[in-house]
């Protein structure tokens, strides 16, 4: 191993390092604890060495966001595959279900990703982060199946939303938790029965 290439490992491992003890610092104590500061003493690094890979909290804010879709990716991507011989409505309805236990797991990994992260659906040319293009192509992969001749597109942002304020909602309780899978089967025959148009 050349000294670049050692010294490229090793900045790969502080930056990895960075990111877990921020996401564990959160998970203790909230997102609200975690500043560049406590996160120095806790890695035992000085500021300026944090500095050297992440700006601020809020960029460290957005790699963990990050990380975060590209494990939500692998886990709908998962569920979709585990049911691709499956009826077209179940693996939709697996799908669903995965995106919903990936929230209530981390919560505080899903805040990062779709709370606070505001950078975290376009970077500043415009161009969307790769992990979330990942995400979003596993709910759009299991919506092809049953769009019947509808946007699939437009379809995997109304369920992308409907999913993230179903999440959100169980999550502060302002919903009734044993109702969760009617509510899935619910929307699914919504947005896959026949079409309607208002107006």
């Amino acid at each position: 191993m050349t000294p670049r290439e050692r010294r490229l490992r090793e900045q790969g491992q502080r930056r990895q390092l960075i990111l877990t003890s921020a996401r564990e610092m959160a998970e203790a104590e909230g997102w609200d604890f975690v500043t560049t500061r406590r996160l120095a003493e806790r890695i035992e690094y000085s500021q300026p060495v944090l500095y050297q890979h992440f700006k601020n909290k809020d960029a460290i804010v957005h790699a963990v966001a990050l990380e975060g879709f590209g494990e939500l990716a692998g886990a709908l991507h998962a569920a979709r595959v585990r049911r691709a011989e499956a009826d077209p409505l179940e693996a939709l309805d697996e799908v669903a279900r995965a995106y919903l236990a990936f929230a209530a797991k981390g919560p505080v990994l899903y805040q990062a990703m779709l709370t606070l992260d505001a950078g975290g659906a376009a970077d500043a040319e415009g161009a969307v982060p790769q992990p979330v293009l990942d995400a979003l192509a596993e709910i759009r992969k299991a919506v092809e199946p049953v769009a019947g001749g509808r946007d699939p597109e437009l379809l995997t942002e109304v369920l992308w939303s409907t999913w993230h304020g179903l999440a959100t909602l169980t999550h502060g309780r302002r919903l009734r938790p044993d109702l969760t899978e009617e509510r899935l089967a619910a929307l699914t025959g919504i947005l896959t029965g026949p079409a309607t148009r208002v107006g």
